[in-house]
Order: structure tokens, then sequence, then C-alpha cells
């Protein structure tokens, strides 16, 4: 496995808008809030879901701070899938004062 440093990524304040993105978080942290726009699979479901990753080239990947994407990332570049990771996750993007919903109206939050 390649190390994390050679993962392709790209920080918060450096992505376009509008990228297509994949929340690669638990439920419940989506749930809390995420990304508009963004399309989720739980990393823990990832192998078992390959067909529903999104054809997007790149896609960026997101979770809570960087980590669990990065890995995510490195396996679907592994499988021939253009990755980028979002470093610093969703807590940067939120930081960074990107909009961030719910799907039930809630306050969203990071979590």
């Amino acid at each position: 496995m390649a190390p994390m440093s050679e993962v392709p990524s790209l920080p918060v304040s450096q992505l376009p808008a509008d990228v297509p993105m994949l929340d690669v978080r638990e439920t419940d942290e989506w749930t809390a809030g995420h990304a508009p726009g963004a399309r989720h699979l739980p990393m823990s479901e990832l192998a078992g879901r390959l067909s529903e990753i999104p054809a997007d080239d790149p896609l960026y990947v997101v979770c809570r701070s960087g980590g669990r994407s990065g890995r995510v990332v490195q396996y679907l570049t592994q499988q021939g899938i253009p990755a980028v990771n979002v470093d610093g996750g969703m807590q940067d993007w939120a930081a960074a004062g990107r909009p961030v919903v719910t799907d039930d109206g809630r306050a969203p939050q990071i979590i």
C-alpha cells in the first residue's frame, strides 16, 4: 500500500465550487451535517458497494478530518478509480465557511 503522503489530496481552500464529493463518514455523522450535493457511502460499506461509486473524474472524497477519506482514496486509486482526498475533511470545510446542510432541517453540525 502506498504511503498516505502519496495519496492525491487537495485542501478545502483549493476545491472548486460544486465538485463531485463522496462523503465516507458513518450515517450519524452524515445526518448531523454534510456538504450540499455530496453523495454518502460509509467507508465501512465501501468494498461491498463499489458499483455505487460515482463515475466522476476525479471524485473528491471527504470524511471528518481527512484520515478515513485518505484511506478510501488510496483504495479507490488502486481499483483504477480517480479520486482525491479532501484534506482537513468536513471540519475544514465548515471552518472555511462552506455550506453544511441536513436532510431533516435541523441545524447542521460536524460531529
